[in-house]
């Protein structure tokens, strides 16, 4: 092979920053490498991505393979002893062009492979501006990263470090940048994206970072926000949700879980009924708005009754967009050194919420019939509405905003009709 290839595992904001590893390596002068970004997520997500270094080795025998991402910052011994594996990258390290020119040879030692650095010495997010997102036709933007939360299972801030934003100012010009590159919808993505600006000067918030592109870019003509912690949600963010078209109304929710002492024992920082009075909050609103959120089945000490309240929550919630975990227990986190449940019976519950979530979603798809809606066409022959629903688009362009009328669904997504223009 030639150039660099980049696998990307995880969330929105790897597949921004595995943008700027490709031109930070190309800058570099790298060539012939394969650029692993891993998740930690969960320990499947470790597994995948073992499994890809090995099938990069098999395809690639002759490329250099560098794993970065946060599995390799907080598993860094376990990567470097990978035959397959000629260099690990700390998360800080990968954004950097001379991380990529002071590459060790192949060959070398498992204790040289390593260039991971502490990532809680990090205090601040340098900007990183790209030209385009490889494959996509959203546009992501890296506003924020870190958390400063220590939920019990979660080992994203030891592979993240604590909270830092990126200054207002850099968001603006990098959205600016890709608008004028033809995107015409952007998202703020970042670990924890709800507490941007507690660093920066004057404490800015998510909301007002929102308000402030969307004033000062009226070209852009969709923004979204990525997972966010509603707890955090700021006023500015309600105006949006009440007051701007332009602000999409669908909100994907770290809820985690509906039981009010498994949360507790999670270490979140809501309640059930916070979460459920900020939907109610957001649908009076803005009525068309969809929900996403994460939960977690088959925490440790779930009670078959907590897990009741779990699945009550997500309906109660109305989540249309239900992403379920089955609980894996990570290394050196509080929840791992709870008493376990038997795997079946965690993948039973997980199995159980899912059934949940797809009724719900079909709930959603039932209630989208007849309308009007404008859809985002993707890549891949689907598209977007406003609220993120996903609507089978074949025949139309990638990028083109569409009018249409939804026609149906099929369980899963729906079907449309393409709203003809009306003669002048």
């Amino acid at each position: 092979m030639s150039g660099v290839e980049i696998i990307t595992f995880g969330c929105r904001l790897n597949t921004y920053e595995s943008e700027v590893m490709r031109a930070e390596a190309e800058k570099a002068g790298l060539n012939n490498a394969v650029l692993v970004n891993t998740c930690a997520v969960t320990g499947e997500a470790v597994r995948q991505a073992r499994q890809a270094i090995r099938r990069a080795r098999r395809d690639n025998p002759h490329a250099r393979i560098i794993v970065t991402g946060c599995a390799a910052q907080t598993e860094a011994e376990t990567f470097g002893a990978m035959p397959e594996v000629d260099a690990v990258l700390g998360n800080e390290e990968k954004l950097k062009s001379a991380s990529y020119r002071a590459l060790p040879d192949f060959g070398v030692s498992a204790e040289e492979k390593l260039r991971v650095n502490d990532i809680m010495s990090v205090k601040a997010t340098a900007p990183q501006m790209v030209k385009h997102i490889d494959g996509h036709v959203r546009a992501f933007i890296q506003v924020q990263n870190g958390c400063d939360h220590r939920c019990t299972f979660c080992i994203i801030p030891y592979g993240r470090g604590n909270s830092r934003s990126v200054p207002m100012g850099a968001v603006v010009d990098q959205a600016r940048r890709l608008v004028e590159a033809g995107y015409r919808e952007i998202v703020l993505t970042g670990v924890d994206a709800t507490s941007y600006g507690a660093d920066l000067p004057g404490t800015p918030t998510l909301g007002l970072l929102a308000k402030t592109l969307l004033k000062q870019i009226p070209e852009i003509q969709r923004l979204r926000l990525s997972s966010i912690d509603s707890i955090e949600a700021d006023s500015h963010l309600f105006d949006l949700l009440g007051d701007e078209p332009r602000f999409m109304p669908h909100l994907h929710l770290s809820l985690q879980h509906g039981d009010d002492m498994i949360l507790k024992r999670m270490k979140r920082r809501h309640s059930s009924a916070d979460a459920l009075s900020f939907v109610e909050q957001v649908r009076r609103l803005r009525p068309d708005v969809s929900f996403g959120a994460d939960m977690i089945a088959g925490f440790p000490t779930e009670t078959e009754e907590m897990f009741g309240n779990a699945l009550r929550h997500a309906q109660e919630c109305g989540i249309s967009y239900l992403h379920v975990f089955p609980y894996s227990p990570r290394p050196g986190t509080p929840a791992a050194r709870m008493p376990q449940h038997d795997r079946a019976l965690v993948k039973e519950r997980a199995a159980r919420l899912r059934v949940t979530g797809e009724a719900l979603l079909i709930a959603h798809l039932d209630r989208m019939v007849g309308t009007r809606q404008t859809i985002l066409v993707e890549m891949s022959g689907f598209a977007h509405t406003e609220n993120f629903s996903l609507v089978a688009a074949p025949g139309l362009s990638p990028r083109d905003l569409v009018p249409v009328t939804v026609t149906g669904h099929n369980g899963k997504h729906l079907t449309m009709q393409v709203i003809a223009a009306v003669a002048a």
